[in-house]
């Protein structure tokens, strides 16, 4: 009787700590990527079934919500954004994002056996929060992506970008090869551009 007294004082004495960690650990900013991730996960495992066109339909949504599309449009195109017609940067926005659903339509065919994981987050050096991740393809090394997210007009947090190995910005390599094409053969090319690889991702033979 005595050891069950003693037990039962120990689950009275630590239960609310177990119930609580988990609360403690979800951040809103990482439970926007803990979501997206579990929407991309849910994605390739019907990955086959789906095909691309399926794949790109149920991820609109989710890359829509999580990302700050237009915000990241307007960055990758730089002093650039100004210079454009209202029309232009409608378009401008509406191609990066096909694009960009289309890219994790493409790179995300099926599971198998990939773990996603969302660890800690800080602040970020020029403001926002960074979110560190990694994606373990089965039998390989970890892959370390790291989101910033901000709060994009209505205050809500959403990414504006994504840094492979904790280093390397997507959004700075997208602006150098925007600003690079804009530079060379104008606007009209870059949104060409943009929609052709769109296509291209579409038309792949790949699954």
């Amino acid at each position: 009787m005595k050891r069950l007294t003693i037990l039962f004082a120990f689950f009275l004495l630590f239960t609310p700590l177990f119930l609580i960690a988990p609360a403690q650990a979800e951040t809103p900013a990482a439970a926007i990527v803990q979501k997206f991730y579990d929407t991309l996960q849910t994605t390739m495992q019907d990955g086959e079934t789906l095909g691309f066109d399926g794949r790109y339909k149920k991820l609109e949504p989710a890359v829509t919500v999580t990302f700050n599309l237009p915000l990241m449009a307007r960055y990758a195109v730089g002093a650039n954004w100004v210079k454009a017609s209202d029309e232009e940067k409608q378009k401008l926005v509406a191609s990066f994002s096909a694009f960009s659903i289309a890219t994790y339509a493409s790179r995300f065919t099926k599971y198998d056996g990939e773990t996603f994981k969302v660890g800690g987050e800080k602040p970020a050096a020029g403001g926002g929060i960074m979110v560190e991740t990694t994606l373990t393809p089965k039998g390989a090394s970890p892959v370390i992506l790291n989101y910033l997210l901000r709060p994009d007009e209505a205050s809500a947090l959403r990414v504006v970008d994504v840094y492979l190995d904790a280093s390397i910005s997507e959004l700075a390599t997208r602006r150098a090869d925007f600003t690079s094409t804009i530079k060379r053969e104008g606007l009209p090319t870059l949104l060409r551009s943009l929609d052709e690889k769109t296509e291209k991702m579409r038309q792949s033979k790949k699954i």
